[in-house]
């Protein structure tokens, strides 16, 4: 390695800093369970419903190899240069300054909000068990909850991920057996086969229009997956850790949506109009169990749901608060947001997101929640802007190390297809960020109010991008002049 052009800086023995407390069974179970949510166990009868079993299927294929070139992008930056924040560094480094100060400031305020989301359905789930209780008892609860698994460690922010995550890996392994099962004749009567994919107009009654639709709600599905890169920077080894948990997105992808949204659309016909409800008593994973004669489906159910939520709450503070920590270590954020604690947690960090997550929590309980539903449609589509974030900071981050002179075999994961693989991830973001809401143009009467809160997140991110850029007047770094510097370990 040419050391002329590495800048390897140590930090000083009085120096706090993040702790390395990630092993590599959180790091993997961190990117298995990442985007194992209420998207699959409530969203997915929906897109069935909307799109019939194969168009939902195609659908959830072609989003998760979008989504799996992201993460191997991802991979090569976090794995060659593990940094807490991730992308959004990346962004400073490898495009401009004001790209990656609009990516953190985006990524931050997505999971402050979602915090409030979860605490939310939280609520919704605890009133199945006990629908006489104080709502806010649960929000409560769980909000302490989270807020301590991150403030004692990143042990337990990363211990706390590990069960969250096992709970919903075991429910769906459990789902995709007795599916199976099912399909074939061994459990719940009859031999269902490929019935369900014959039934009327399927597999395909909604046509172009409603795969492209619920191409969008997959898209949603699968956000959280990119917190393995964030997470990269506490691993105990990134260069080991990091692209063994990259290699299992693929499998997780296959097994957890791929396989489950076809058992679903082999065992319960599309036009079941259950399917459209997002209620735990007909969820299609409750309807499948029931079917099978597990007459506790419903509770069960709803105990991986209430995992899933927390496990995204969990994740939402941790992610939301080490991109601060990042920012401000980038002097793009208050500098007072860059100290740890002896355990080496941000805390002020911490404390600020969880105040902001509350404070939209509490206005979706009081009042008629109209600030609220705004906070969530602004933060809607930054998923998508999130990865194609990565995306653009891969392909300059690729063209930059070989334009200074480095070896493709220093990196210890080289991300496949280059650079098919981060152009094609461009490409599907920048149609879904553009086209999720075509449907309202579409109609006699536009609904401006809808439009403008569906694309809210758009000029949010470039109002910070193009602010910042006109205050700093940063420019777009030169491929010659990126920083390859990678963080030691002074223990090493």
């Amino acid at each position: 390695m040419d050391l002329e052009k590495q800048e390897i800086h140590f930090p000083k023995p009085h120096q706090r800093t993040l702790r390395k407390g990630l092993k590599a069974r959180h790091l993997t179970m961190i990117s298995i369970g990442g985007a194992i949510g209420t998207g699959l166990f409530l969203g997915s009868g929906a897109a069935i419903h909307l799109a019939g079993p194969g168009g939902a299927l195609l659908a959830y294929v072609l989003v998760g190899t979008m989504v799996y070139f992201v993460m191997t992008s991802l991979g090569e930056m976090s794995a060659y240069m593990p940094t807490s924040g991730a992308f959004s560094t990346y962004g400073t480094k490898f495009v401009d300054p004001a790209f990656g100060f609009a990516l953190g400031w985006t990524y931050w305020f997505n999971w402050a909000m979602t915090i409030a989301a979860e605490l939310t359905a939280s609520i919704m789930i605890m009133k199945f068990w006990f629908p006489h209780s104080p709502s806010l008892l649960w929000s409560m609860t769980f909000f302490v909850l989270i807020f301590m698994l991150n403030y004692l460690s990143v042990r337990g922010y990363g211990e706390g991920e590990y069960w969250f995550s096992f709970i919903k890996v075991a429910a769906i392994i459990l789902f995709i057996v007795v599916g199976l099962l099912m399909i074939f004749g061994i459990m719940g009567g009859e031999a269902v086969g490929l019935k369900n994919f014959t039934v009327e107009k399927a597999p395909f009654p909604g046509g172009f229009l409603g795969t492209f639709l619920v191409f969008i709600a997959a898209g949603f599905s699968f956000q959280g997956t990119e917190i393995v890169g964030v997470a990269a920077g506490e691993s105990e080894d990134p260069a080991k850790n990091v692209p063994k948990a990259i290699k299992s997105v693929f499998w997780r992808i296959l097994l957890f949506y791929v396989l489950a949204i076809l058992v679903i659309g082999l065992l319960v016909p599309y036009t079941n109009e259950n399917l459209q409800s997002e209620n735990v008593m007909v969820s299609p994973f409750t309807l499948v169990f029931k079917k099978a004669g597990l007459s506790f489906a419903a509770s069960l159910m709803n105990a991986v749901i209430l995992a899933a939520v927390l496990s995204a709450g969990n994740s939402s503070l941790y992610a939301s608060t080490r991109m601060l920590y990042a920012m401000a270590k980038e002097g793009q954020a208050p500098r007072i947001f860059a100290k740890l604690d002896k355990r080496g947690v941000p805390v002020p960090a911490m404390v600020l997101t969880a105040v902001v997550g509350m404070l939209a929590f509490f206005s979706s309980i009081f009042g008629d929640g109209i600030v609220y539903v705004w906070l969530m449609n602004s933060i809607g589509i930054t998923g998508f802007i999130f990865w194609l974030g990565i995306s653009v900071s891969h392909y300059r981050f690729r063209k930059a190390f070989l334009a200074q002179g480095h070896s493709l075999d220093e990196l210890p994961y080289r991300a496949k297809w280059y650079p098919f693989g981060p152009i094609f991830a461009i490409a599907v973001c920048l149609i879904v960020t553009l086209a999720q809401d075509y449907q309202a143009f579409l109609a006699t009467h536009i609904d401006w109010g809808n439009v403008i809160a569906a694309y809210l997140g758009i000029p949010f991110f470039l109002a910070l991008w193009l602010g910042y850029k006109i205050v700093r007047k940063t420019k777009v770094v030169p491929l010659e002049e990126h920083h390859f510097n990678m963080i030691a370990d002074p223990n090493d």
